[in-house]
């Protein structure tokens, strides 16, 4: 029986939905293979692993510049010390946890996890293969401390296995799998079905609204946006997500009652059934996290990108619209305007579909996995 430990931290769902996908398809696949979720920084220290989730959570919501200032300065520089300093520190309670599991694979999801175990293998204290799944579309320098005593990177796409060679990682340790997520975005679904189910016509456009979420827009921002989606287009269906904001969820449906549009607006809160809701839809507005954003890509659906957070979302949209994948909104290009021309010229969202497939990752799980059994087997 082989044993993978896998790292994940709870700053964003992206982490532990990556750590999620590659868990479920090799227990669903490998009987020999033994595999263990633990969020590191929980497990480090559960007060600081609450004090930091906590004040990025708030620094993202409330003052998401703080945030920005914070990613940019621990790229290099005293911060970034600090951080790795930090690290090295965790790494020795982390070493108990290796000792007892004694792990042949140590794959991570989040860049504290890598930096941890990889000074621990530096020091000689443990000899496990470590991975690194990176789960953004452009690499923050904090993926890359210990980068000499990590054994391979999974990364979204070629462009930042290119960043990770010019920054002298061996090109035999980096592969561009793509971000995991659920197989379940591969399934084909019969659309008309779900439409009808849904009361929803199959002659309209359909647009997917993300509004909950943990880095949501703020209430303001969020109504302004679902009132326009309502009250000033008549030739589009909307599907909107409130998330766990049950006062925004029942704002929500005051404001389509109010409008009389309830035969073309559906409201939800907390859903799970995402792969569905992509299949059906056109277009979705949304956030650009690297969760979200890769749900959206292999679901072939175009994006338009609102209130990216200073830092890794900002760093994603970059990426997404120098692809032509999808389009941000600004104070000359705003939502309505946007919208209105996708819908209104076909051939515009045509190009983003085209521009989409030529850099969208399928199987991202099963090829990471894959690899993974490699790896363990002495193949790679």
């Amino acid at each position: 029986m082989k044993k993978i430990l896998i790292f994940y931290a709870s700053y964003g769902g992206g982490h532990l939905s990556a750590a999620n996908s590659i868990k479920n398809y090799l227990s669903s696949n490998y009987e020999n293979i033994d595999v263990e979720l633990i969020d590191c920084m929980k497990y480090i220290n559960k007060p600081i692993e609450k004090i930091t989730t906590t004040a990025y959570n708030e620094m993202a919501k409330k003052a998401p510049w703080a945030w920005g200032k914070i990613y940019s300065d621990s790229q290099k520089g005293p911060l970034a010390h600090i951080t790795t300093r930090s690290n090295q520190v965790f790494a020795i309670k982390l070493l108990r946890l290796l000792r007892e599991k004694k792990p042949d694979l140590i794959i991570s999801t989040h860049p504290f996890g890598s930096q941890m175990c990889s000074y621990l293998k530096r020091k000689g204290k443990i000899t496990s293969k470590i991975a690194t799944i990176l789960t953004d579309f452009a690499p923050h320098d904090q993926w890359l401390v210990g980068s000499d005593y990590t054994d391979y990177f999974f990364v979204a796409h070629n462009k930042m296995k290119e960043y990770l060679i010019s920054k002298n990682i061996p090109e035999n340790k980096i592969f561009a799998t793509g971000i995991p997520i659920s197989n379940k975005f591969l399934e084909t679904f019969n659309t008309s079905k779900i439409l009808n189910s849904l009361g929803l016509k199959e002659n309209l456009k359909t647009i997917l609204f993300f509004a909950g979420g943990k880095f949501g827009l703020g209430k303001s921002r969020t109504l302004e946006i679902f009132n326009t989606l309502v009250n000033d287009f008549n030739n589009i269906q909307v599907i909107a997500i409130s998330g766990k904001n049950k006062k925004m969820y029942e704002d929500f449906n005051q404001i389509v009652k109010a409008a009389n549009k309830t035969d073309f607006i559906r409201v939800f809160q907390f859903v799970n059934n995402v792969p569905e809701l992509m299949a059906i839809s056109d277009i979705v507005i949304t956030k650009p996290g690297g969760l979200t954003t890769t749900e959206s890509l292999v679901s072939g659906l175009p994006m338009i990108i609102i209130n990216p957070i200073p830092g890794q979302e900002e760093e994603n949209l970059d990426f997404l619209t120098n692809c032509g994948a999808a389009l941000r909104t600004t104070k000359k290009y705003s939502l309505p305007v946007l919208l209105k021309v996708l819908i209104d010229d076909p051939s515009r969202l045509d190009n983003l579909r085209k521009n989409i497939k030529s850099i969208r990752k399928f199987d991202s799980a099963v090829n990471i996995s894959n690899l993974v059994v490699d790896i363990l087997s002495g193949n790679e």
